[in-house]
């Protein structure tokens, strides 16, 4: 179980850099850039929902943290099930 929980760990910790990554990118980068692209398609049928919900705030799009709460939360649920096995 142990090898389970840590690679539910390095996945969740490897999103939520992704995450961080791709919010950072679309500030310096151009929206046609390869690499910008790449993590859109992985990434904006994620933060879309999340959007309907929580409109852009003062200018500001809180999406990309809900999304990274979410995946925290769940990652927490599920080591918490595999540890209680």
């Amino acid at each position: 179980m142990g090898l389970i929980i840590a690679i539910i760990e390095t996945i969740v910790t490897v999103f939520t850099l992704t995450v961080i990554a791709y919010t950072f990118l679309r500030f310096f980068l151009d929206p046609f850039h390869p690499i910008l692209k790449a993590l859109s398609q992985v990434l904006e049928p994620l933060l879309a929902p999340i959007r309907v919900r929580v409109p852009p705030m003062g200018g500001f799009d809180f999406s990309p943290l809900m999304l990274i709460i979410g995946i925290q939360i769940l990652g927490m649920i599920l080591t918490a099930l595999l540890r209680s096995f």
